[in-house]
């Protein structure tokens, strides 16, 4: 079985070297995202996709526009089976679709959540189950016809690290039960009146305040490590708990002093506090903060 193998992130590298070490499948080109810059000093840094690529001889390709002619052509002349994409991070054309199959694996159960952050979606909503979905492409996004979903139970307190690799575990084990099943399952039309998307996460979307204990706690649990959460005045809260949801009170009052937290009201809730980040500062312990502000019961944190 001849593959084509389309993907960027970490989650798409797992996936590859699912597909890679299974001795009746031969991934025969890797598509991902051109190098980019990384970190302060700008360093050119490949995917992690390419890496793996590089290791195992696989040819490698990296457009900036997939709908580029040229770049259609280039791949039609290469022979497949199947195509198979994880967060790529490009739409395919009706030219490549029409190529060979082309299967997705999508973090989320569709057609909840398409677009680009289904993982961090599913925390900040708090949902208590998510999935994969394995999808047949079509020219929308995230649109196409279901071949397999598999769902995961997430607990209220799961992080989007641990979320990410579970889903990963999930759609690895699925890429291949769709590859080597293709043909006995159905692939099924998604329920357009059901959908909703999510767009890229941006660092803006971390800024938090004190107002609902449960959200913020939410909005914690999706954006840790990137883009983290901060308040207004640039502080960020590095380590959070939710510690109730039904108690009224004056937004970022601290209300208890605690041996190693503090508790912060929320209009609705309260959260505990154990570490943060002051501005252009390094990361903390809470009480270390608040001695040096000079802060206590009855003040405001935010």
């Amino acid at each position: 079985m001849k593959i084509i193998f389309m993907g960027t992130p970490d989650y798409a590298g797992r996936i590859l070297e699912k597909i890679i070490n299974n001795k009746d499948m031969e991934v025969v080109a890797v598509y991902t995202q051109p190098d980019k810059p990384v970190g302060r000093k700008k360093v050119l840094t490949p995917p992690i996709v390419k890496t793996i690529a590089l290791q195992n001889n696989i040819a490698i390709y990296q457009p900036s526009r997939l709908r580029e002619s040229d770049v259609v052509a280039e791949l039609k002349k290469i022979e497949c089976d199947y195509i198979v994409v994880a967060a790529y991070g490009q739409i395919l054309p009706k030219e490549i679709l029409s190529h060979a199959p082309c299967i997705n694996l999508h973090a989320s159960i569709l057609p909840h959540y398409r677009g680009a952050s289904p993982i961090q979606q599913t925390l900040l909503n708090g949902d208590t189950k998510t999935g994969v979905t394995a999808m047949l492409m079509d020219e929308g996004l995230d649109t196409g016809d279901i071949i397999k979903i598999k769902e995961i139970d997430v607990n209220d307190s799961e992080m989007a690290e641990s979320l990410f690799e579970r889903l990963t575990d999930v759609a690895c084990e699925l890429s291949i039960d769709v590859l080597e099943n293709f043909n006995s399952y159905t692939p099924v039309k998604q329920d357009n009146s059901a959908s909703s998307h999510c767009t890229k996460i941006t660092k803006q979307e971390g800024e938090v305040a004190f107002e609902d204990a449960q959200s913020l706690f939410n909005k914690y649990r999706a954006f840790t490590p990137w883009p983290g959460i901060y308040l207004k005045s640039g502080l960020k809260l590095k380590k959070i708990e939710l510690a109730e949801k039904e108690s009224q009170n004056e937004s970022g009052k601290i209300l208890h002093v605690e041996k190693d937290s503090i508790i912060v009201g929320c209009k609705n809730g309260s959260v505990k506090v154990y570490r943060v980040q002051p501005e252009s500062k390094n990361e903390m312990d809470v009480l270390s903060y608040i001695n040096g502000k000079r802060l206590g019961i009855a003040d405001n944190l935010s």
